[in-house]
């Protein structure tokens, strides 16, 4: 164990070479700004090339955001509505299925689920998203309910986590996404969203996920009230439930977006730096080293420091992510949509190889005549 006051790039960099942990006092240093920025990017792109390779990997998805209205009022949330706010609204079952044919036709893979916990709404309402779609459209894999939904659905039937996650897969969900995860620390988590599944929740429904066999990914917020210990913290307790459940697939850390949100106005808090964000993704994958990949979403951090990203420790760029609601309304000014042809030159002049691959990371092969038309190939390695 190296001394806190003995820490350096150096000492960090002999231990990443040698594929050895670092622990939360050496994260902790990373974050600090006299550590050269260009110097932590490259241990990051080193871990990044000996897991990945010179790939960067994309996929063709939607989103469905069923609902905006929520029982939380998590300060950090744009998207949220009340029951008699104007900007509520709750999609009928014909319009899920419009939206699930408009996926299938552009040839998405994957269809995201997730959206406000509507407190009128039983979970019946949220299985049958899941199985009218599943039914409708087999082919198309559906990444379904965050842990705090999943938390939700517990309340509301009595059931225990593992028992509402067979009910779901049994309708047609096959991984879920790793939404809610915030900050995991309580110093921050009770000041940003109190009431919502906690900590050892949180890790208990991706526990249980995993022992089920079902895949799912997980997110951490950054750049709002946390500082870089509670960003190491939080890292840390994804390795340690990964070393137990080994289930994760991506880390993908989220930028704050302040706008129209109430966190922003109480703090008077601006979005994250470039710098920040690139700096994130570079200790993320430094920390993590029994994470597959990590995830530049382009949503939130824009296309050119996602792009970035790819020599920063990413080796995913997302997908195509059509009608995406959450982060815009918080201000994100990203294309709501971006074509298969764009992601793949942003992918090549970052120096990378493009390969199209689907939520579990098998490779997708394509007609390149019909783009509707695909199969299954091998699943990706990982070193």
């Amino acid at each position: 164990m190296i001394r806190a006051d003995k820490i350096s790039l150096d000492t960090i960099g002999k231990k990443v070479e040698n594929g050895e942990r670092l622990n939360l006092d050496e994260g902790v240093f990373l974050y600090r700004d006299d550590v050269p920025l260009n110097e932590v990017g490259e241990l990051a792109n080193m871990v990044r090339e000996r897991k990945n390779g010179n790939f960067g990997y994309y996929n063709i998805n939607t989103h469905l955001n069923p609902t905006n209205i929520c029982v939380y009022r998590c300060n950090f949330c744009a998207f949220r509505a009340d029951l008699r706010d104007p900007r509520g609204y709750v999609m009928s079952d014909e319009q899920i299925l419009a939206r699930g044919q408009e996926a299938v036709d552009n040839g998405c893979t994957e269809m995201h689920i997730v959206g406000g916990l509507h407190h009128q709404k039983k979970f019946d309402w949220y299985v049958n998203m899941v199985k009218i779609l599943h039914d409708a459209y087999p082919k198309l894999h559906l990444k379904a309910w965050t842990a705090v939904e999943i938390n939700w659905f517990e309340f509301l039937t009595k059931k225990s986590v593992r028992e509402v996650l067979e009910v779901l897969r049994d309708a047609g969900l096959g991984s879920m996404p790793g939404g809610g995860a915030e900050i995991f620390h309580r110093e921050v988590r009770d000041q940003i969203c109190e009431h919502k599944a906690d900590t050892g929740k949180w890790h208990e429904i991706h526990r249980t996920a995993h022992e089920m066999g079902i895949k799912t990914n997980a997110t951490m917020l950054y750049g709002h009230i946390e500082n870089a210990y509670h960003r190491i913290d939080h890292l840390i307790r994804l390795r340690e439930t990964q070393d137990v459940s080994g289930g994760f697939q991506t880390f993908i850390p989220l930028a704050f977006h302040p706008d129209n949100t109430e966190l922003a106005e109480l703090k008077k808090l601006k979005k994250p730096s470039v710098m920040m964000d690139l700096r994130t993704m570079a200790v993320s994958r430094l920390m993590l080293d029994n994470f597959p990949h990590i995830k530049a979403y382009w949503i939130m951090l824009g296309i050119g420091t996602a792009q970035t990203a790819l020599s920063y420790g990413a080796d995913d760029i997302d997908g195509t992510v059509r009608h995406e609601l959450i982060y815009h309304d918080a201000g994100a000014t990203t294309p709501e949509v971006m074509s298969v042809e764009d992601i793949k030159r942003l992918i090549t002049e970052a120096g990378r190889e493009p390969v199209e691959r689907d939520t579990v990371y098998n490779r997708v092969e394509r007609n390149p005549d019909n783009m509707s038309e695909w199969t299954t190939g091998e699943a990706v390695e990982v070193h």
